[in-house]
């Protein structure tokens, strides 16, 4: 393991260990799923789980950005949570071999749920921001990959109007590159100011010290950064959400949407949109803004409870 392999382990450890009654200690380690890719994550195992969780986060989070609502699900279920390719302490494979484009993170939600020995039949997958297209083209062409599947504050759809200016622009391939530089000149800023911004002053919450500490640490790896995983991500994002919306009449896993009502990167409108046309139940937040699972991980969590209902 890698001395900032190490270091990223050891925030995550202790951003995690504080658990209620009854709930598993958790276990931060690394799996590799291919050749190419070693993704850090986070292993929340009670001895009896009533099913199992897997969080996929959004940017510029890594997989602690979930480690609240893991202490609300791990005394009863186990928790999966870890960082996609190019966050965190996972690998940055190259671009010859992976594209960072959401069907490629497609396949790496259905890579760990088969080396994690997941049994789909009893999972619910919950997946906010950049995390929610991957799992929704997987369900595409493996409607069993999960009991449900919830999803919420993403762009399912290629509906730019929706979307926050910066956004936009990273869509646009006339200005993403000078989107990306902006991004990785000011991702200090970014990692400080996202989860708040936009909020009214009732609503403003602080993510714990660890978890920025982990975001920081993580940004810069192996010649990538997170905001360049996030600009090829964009750089295919049109085309794969016209693909998911070609293909709604084949979506057969149960899904649901949720979304912060105060949302100020993308519109609830998306959301809605989604929902009525995949058929899906939908609810707004009231209060809550772009990162649900971090202003109120226990609305979070009793989300996820719902699901094995």
């Amino acid at each position: 393991m890698t001395t900032l392999h190490t270091a990223l382990a050891a925030v995550a450890a202790a951003s995690v260990l504080a658990m209620p009654a009854g709930a598993a200690e958790p276990a931060t380690g690394f799996v590799r799923i291919s050749t190419d890719i070693t993704l850090r994550r986070i292993v929340v195992a009670p001895a009896k789980p009533k099913g199992t969780v897997l969080l996929l986060h959004g940017f510029p989070e890594t997989a602690l950005a979930w480690n609240q609502v893991a202490r609300q699900l791990g005394a009863d279920y186990e928790v999966h949570a870890f960082d996609w390719p190019g966050y965190g302490g996972s690998s940055r494979p190259p671009l010859a071999r992976f594209t960072y484009a959401p069907r490629d993170y497609a396949r790496v939600v259905q890579q760990y749920i088969r080396a994690a020995g997941i049994d789909s039949r009893n999972l619910v997958i919950y997946a906010t921001d950049i995390g929610g297209l991957p799992p929704l083209l997987l369900a595409l062409e493996e409607p069993g990959i999960a009991r449900k599947i919830i999803v919420g504050d993403f762009a399912p759809l290629d509906r730019p109007q929706y979307m926050a200016e910066r956004l936009r622009k990273l869509k646009a391939p006339e200005s993403a590159q000078a989107t990306r530089a902006a991004i990785n000149q000011t991702y200090r800023e970014i990692i400080g100011n996202a989860f708040q911004r936009g909020l009214p002053a009732g609503s403003q919450f602080q993510v714990s010290p660890e978890f920025e500490a982990d975001m920081q640490a993580g940004w810069q790896r192996g010649g990538m950064s997170s905001g360049d995983a996030f600009y090829h991500y964009y750089s295919h994002f049109t085309r794969d959400q016209v693909y998911l919306e070609d293909n709604l009449a084949r979506l057969s896993t149960p899904v649901r949407v949720v979304w912060g009502a105060l949302d100020i990167y993308i519109d609830k409108k998306m959301g809605e949109e989604f929902a009525a046309r995949s058929g899906s139940p939908f609810a707004a937040l009231p209060g809550l803004g772009h990162y649900p699972h971090l202003q109120d991980p226990q609305q979070t969590a009793s989300e996820i409870r719902a699901a094995f209902d």
